[in-house]
């Protein structure tokens, strides 16, 4: 328990240099450096013996972070020159060209690959990483340097870890009924029902905050939407640690990682992000803009 304390102490510290630089690179390094584990534990973990498969995949996973926003390296590098890098070839030629390089990696070592290791690689290399890119398009979606970016990066952390802490906290105090005994054994649903109460009691703290130092505040409609959408996407972001209980089952293993002591590897963490994230930055487009 000491150690996880220590650790989310740790982590808590590193949010605040994060967010003191979020307008500057090493915010978008930080993304990557996560991307590349992620992918890296996820790998690992399916026992990938393939090292172009192994390597090539950590490479593009530092890779698509960067491509998130054409402002995302502000102000080291310019918009407008990222964004003739990031478009001078259509994102869907460099999708055929990636796949395209992970079969002929199935080919160069197929004693040691199977199918499924591409299909994981995949999965671990672009979908995951592109999970971990969306920091920087909900950050930038209103343009760059805007607060209404820098709010959403925190509504969808609040529905992932708020909604954690708050599971755990619940699930200790008041947990009897089983939520899903034969993947997570120690989730219950009076936890989760605690879990959705402090997601949504700290997003109204925080939309509150926001309204109120905000330069152009949220109308009571898009206020109305926002507490709408809190419960619902933090349900999906119990479903995306659920899910990540059944890929470590099928992996057999306790945690993708030990990086962060105490509390597992940036997938152990970040699982209910990578759900939260995403879905944020939909309802965002959908609804909100």
């Amino acid at each position: 328990m000491k150690q996880r304390v220590i650790t989310a102490l740790a982590l808590l510290v590193l949010l605040v240099v994060v967010v003191w630089q979020i307008y500057t690179p090493v915010f978008i390094a930080v993304i990557a450096f996560f991307s590349v584990v992620a992918a890296y534990e996820i790998m690992k973990c399916a026992r990938i013996k393939n090292r172009f498969l192994l390597y090539g995949g950590m490479l593009l996973a530092l890779i698509i972070p960067l491509f998130s926003q054409a402002s995302i390296l502000e102000p080291v590098i310019s918009t407008q020159y990222w964004s003739d890098v990031i478009n001078f070839v259509p994102k869907s030629v460099y999708l055929i060209l990636i796949v395209i390089f992970f079969f002929i990696s199935m080919l160069v070592d197929y004693e040691n690959t199977k199918f499924e290791d591409v299909a994981i690689s995949i999965v671990a290399s672009i979908l995951v990483p592109y999970g971990f890119s969306v920091f920087g398009k909900l950050r930038d979606i209103n343009g760059y340097k805007t607060q209404f970016g820098i709010y959403l990066v925190f509504f969808a952390l609040i529905c992932a870890l708020g909604t954690d802490v708050g599971a755990q906290l619940g699930g200790m105090k008041f947990g009897k009924t089983k939520l899903s005994p034969k993947i997570s054994p120690k989730k219950t649903v009076e936890g989760a029902v605690c879990g959705i109460i402090a997601s949504i009691i700290l997003n109204a703290v925080a939309l509150t905050l926001y309204n109120y130092l905000a330069k152009v505040p949220l109308t009571n409609k898009q206020i109305t939407a926002v507490m709408i959408m809190v419960p619902i996407i933090s349900v999906f972001g119990m479903l995306g640690d659920l899910t990540a209980s059944v890929l470590k089952r099928n992996f057999d293993t306790k945690d993708f990682g030990n990086i962060f002591p105490g509390h597992g590897g940036v997938m152990d963490r970040f699982d209910s992000t990578l759900f939260t994230i995403p879905l944020t930055y939909a309802f965002t487009m959908l609804v909100l803009n």
